[in-house]
């Protein structure tokens, strides 16, 4: 039917349709109401799907368009980067460990936000101040800490005679050696990747007891008799213990080397327990029975110097060149809920904890399995990068550039251990002393 032949009963009935169509769909928000947020793509995918779930109830309570976006963690630096440098991009960034000092010029002060996310979860842990507060100021909201522990193979390490994980690196050392000669190898990544080198390669320091700088944070002490220690402790583990091509793993190969048998353990957050579970189907061991049931977990073992904890605390900046920052921290604010950030939380089984103790009460745990437990109490001690010096940009310079994983890396590929490690105090003095 043409315009012309068109009778105005018919042109009525249409347009009434028409306003009815339109009255069902989301309202049209102001122009300049847009608030843009970017994290990480969760190792547990179902949280990512929560997430994303929330945002059109989230967007209705504001009164504003959410957009979220979820990016690979390893591409967050670059893409933060370019956002600072060109003065636009995403509101809200997903910042990890102590970012905060090194984007410090780039971030509003939200202090306001922790204050209230601070009093309604009775506290946060110890580890936000020194990560997130720059010059007394807060320039990240904390939201969450993924743990970390060894999972491995429980019948695997039976067989090789073993009643429990190795408690110290020299029992490491010798349990592995053998089971790598079985084809069952430790699985570890010595690449350019946020989480899994790094926390290995700094405890492995921490271990022998080595340490970047002294207390003052400003004389670079790593060139010592542990440090060195730690170095040719790791060239031995590696060829004796290690599958050889996890050099350039990043955090997503020892999951799936795990998942398909190739390793025995490997160090990791609990999301290789919780991806085999919720794909038990999926995932399966050589005799053919839902590999999750024959995963555990244990912490790191001791060095000579002790054990130790490297975590990856997680928390959102909001961006100084940020049209809308009041709408970027309401968003946060409702984020933080506890009826939204609960249902996130649940999702996580333990993979993340919260900001705060408040959540380690939380019921989920009760439901946990056994090897997901140990990671309930995870955040109250960890140590951050630049020990023994504070947390500072510079701390974070020498973790973004890895010069911590390289000394090792460099060292596993054959470079002289009192080589590697003069390279790694060099670099570390152009970063402090320079």
């Amino acid at each position: 039917m043409d315009v012309k032949s068109m009778d105005r009963r018919h042109f009525i009935r249409i347009t009434g349709i028409a306003g009815i169509l339109a009255a069902r769909q989301a309202p049209a928000f102001a122009q300049g109401s847009k608030v843009h947020w970017v994290r990480w793509v969760d190792f547990i995918p179902e949280s990512d799907v929560e997430l994303k779930r929330q945002m059109p109830e989230a967007s209705k309570a504001l009164g504003a368009e959410v957009v979220f976006e979820t990016i690979n963690a390893n591409d967050l630096q670059p893409r933060i980067t370019a956002a600072v440098q060109s003065g636009s991009g995403a509101d809200i960034f997903n910042f990890q460990y102590n970012w905060p000092h090194l984007y410090q010029n780039a971030v509003i002060d939200v202090g306001d936000v922790v204050t209230d996310v601070s009093k309604g979860e009775g506290g946060l842990y110890g580890v936000w101040q020194p990560s997130c507060q720059v010059n007394g100021k807060w320039l990240s909201v904390p939201h969450s800490i993924v743990g970390n522990a060894v999972a491995y193979r429980r019948s695997w390490l039976k067989e090789a005679g073993a009643s429990q994980y190795p408690k110290t690196w020299d029992e490491a050392r010798k349990l592995f050696a053998g089971m790598k000669k079985k084809g069952k190898p430790y699985g570890q990544t010595l690449g350019h990747t946020f989480g899994d080198a790094p926390v290995f390669t700094y405890t492995m320091l921490w271990a022998h007891g080595g340490a970047e700088t002294d207390k003052s944070g400003k004389k670079v002490v790593l060139n010592s008799k542990g440090t060195l220690e730690s170095v040719k402790f790791m060239q031995a583990f590696w060829k004796e213990c290690c599958d050889e091509g996890g050099l350039a793993w990043d955090d997503t190969n020892n999951n799936r080397a795990f998942h398909a048998g190739e390793i025995s353990a490997t160090l990791n957050g609990a999301s290789i327990y919780i991806v085999a579970k919720r794909q038990k189907d999926k995932i399966k061991d050589e005799k053919g029975e839902p590999l999750w049931q024959d995963i555990d977990h244990a912490p790191l073992p001791a060095g000579p110097a002790g054990a130790f904890l490297l975590f990856l605390n997680q928390s959102h900046a909001v961006m100084k060149y940020s049209k809308n920052p009041k709408l970027a921290k309401d968003l946060l604010r409702w984020v933080h809920k506890p009826e939204n950030y609960g249902k996130w939380f649940a999702t996580q089984e333990g993979y993340s904890v919260g900001a705060s103790k408040k959540w380690e009460d939380d019921p989920m745990w009760g439901k946990l399995d056994d090897p997901l437990k140990m990671f309930r109490t995870a955040a109250r001690n960890t140590r951050l990068f630049g020990y023994a010096g504070p947390s500072t940009a510079k701390a974070t310079e020498g973790f973004t550039k890895y010069v911590i994983t390289d000394m090792y890396a460099k060292a596993v590929q054959g470079m002289k251990a009192e080589d590697a490690v003069k390279w790694a105090e060099g670099e570390l003095k152009k970063i402090y002393e320079g």
